[in-house]
């Protein structure tokens, strides 16, 4: 009879050896990747994170950030791979931000791969009235390739390369100095504390979350099967488009939701391509590409926007606060050289024709008026004071009536 069922599990056992073969050396494989050595596996404090990250019934954070993320995760695997850069460290993007691209921190770090204002300028990001490129998908992943590479050359391992991202280039080479080794497993030590604790936890976040977003048997087993082929089937398409052009226009043209093209456009600061450049990129569900082809066509400014036409006592700076619109992007919009104005002048104003006159400041920004206080606005729009001076760079209590601050992200 033992022989028997033997026999009959046989075939069972074997298969069960076999997937756990396949999955240890796809493990080991990724590890390889990063330059790590094998035994890493079995960090204890690694293998909790990806416990909890990976436990469907207790925390489905990581399924569901990756299930927000789909569509633009192939866009930003092409880019790590175009530089030579290990596809794991979409990871350490999703550790950075979750992959928000309006993430902020209270440091100034901003987008998909939190790079902070001078770092971001380093690796020619805009950061303008207009647009702030590190919210951008595509050309804030290339920034950060070209950072990572340029931290592999300088350290010479990827496991390196992404504790330097964390906490600095300069503080990661001190500690190697100190430990007398740049050995994962000597920089770790909680007792000697080469590296920051956050640090520390850091990289061992980033290989958690990589395991669990490779094992495809795990995800085979789970609800979030899809996510093997969603991935795949799903991208995004870059378009140009002319200056002062509307995404609301755009959004209508090509039949999808106009907070959804937002999403995907967090890099521009307004309801608007920049008035400064002839053509500009933005981006659309690949699926979408044919409609775009096929629908657009550049329609003239004064067809999308208000025209306003210029009274008497009339200034850029009174018709900004009349339309909550900063007077020197009404500049900017109109190619104005000088800051005087003619009666009757026309001027396109960059709100939607149908806006009314007060009703134009969006969730996102607010317009400061007389009597107003951080403390006042803080409760109309139910936000911290601190959020709003992290938000707007404001070190005191100190706010000027017309100014344009930003409510929240």
């Amino acid at each position: 009879m033992f022989k028997y069922f033997f026999f009959l599990l046989f075939p069972l056992f074997l298969f069960a050896n076999l997937t756990y073969e396949s999955n240890y050396n796809k493990e080991v494989a990724l590890l390889d990747s990063l330059d790590i050595d094998p035994s890493f596996l079995y960090d204890p404090i690694m293998n909790d994170m990806r416990s909890k990250n990976g436990n469907f019934s207790k925390n489905r954070h990581f399924f569901k950030t990756m299930s927000k993320a789909y569509i633009f995760i192939p866009a930003i695997k092409d880019k790590l791979t175009h530089y030579n850069v290990p596809q794991e460290f979409l990871y350490l993007a999703m550790a950075e931000s979750n992959f928000q691209t309006h993430a902020y921190s209270k440091k100034r770090a901003a987008g998909l791969w939190q790079f902070m204002p001078s770092t971001g300028r380093l690796y020619n990001l805009k950061i303008d009235e207009y647009v702030d490129e590190r919210r951008d998908l595509i050309k804030s992943t290339e920034a950060a390739a070209k950072y990572l590479t340029n931290l592999h050359k300088r350290f010479g391992k990827w496991y390196l390369a992404a504790i330097a991202y964390n906490c600095g280039g300069g503080r990661l080479s001190k500690a190697i100095k100190k430990a007398g080794s740049d050995e994962l497993s000597v920089l770790l030590d909680p007792k000697k504390k080469y590296i920051p604790r956050e640090s520390r936890f850091y990289i061992r976040k980033i290989v958690a979350l990589a395991l669990i977003g490779s094992d495809e048997q795990y995800l085979l087993s789970s609800e979030y099967e899809y996510l093997l082929n969603r991935a795949n089937a799903y991208s995004l398409a870059t378009v140009q488009l002319p200056s002062g052009e509307s995404l609301k226009r755009v959004a209508k043209l090509i039949d999808i939701p106009l907070k959804d093209l937002k999403k995907l456009n967090r890099h521009l600061k307004y309801d608007f391509v920049p008035p400064y450049a002839k053509s500009y990129d933005i981006y659309i569900p690949y699926i979408k590409l044919s409609d775009f082809k096929q629908k657009y066509y550049k329609a003239p400014m004064q067809n999308v926007y208000k025209i306003y036409s210029v009274r008497n006592g009339d200034n850029l700076s009174k018709i900004g606060k009349r339309y909550g619109v900063a007077y020197h992007v009404i500049k900017d919009f109109n190619h104005l050289k000088s800051n005087r104005l003619r009666l009757r002048q026309k001027l396109i104003i960059p709100i939607p024709k149908s806006s009314r006159k007060r009703k134009i400041n969006s969730k996102n920004y607010y317009m400061v008026k007389r009597g107003d206080s951080l403390d006042s606005i803080s409760k109309t729009f139910k936000v911290s004071v601190r959020n709003l001076k992290t938000q707007n760079h404001i070190k005191g209590s100190l706010i000027r009536v017309g100014e344009r601050l930003k409510i929240y992200e």
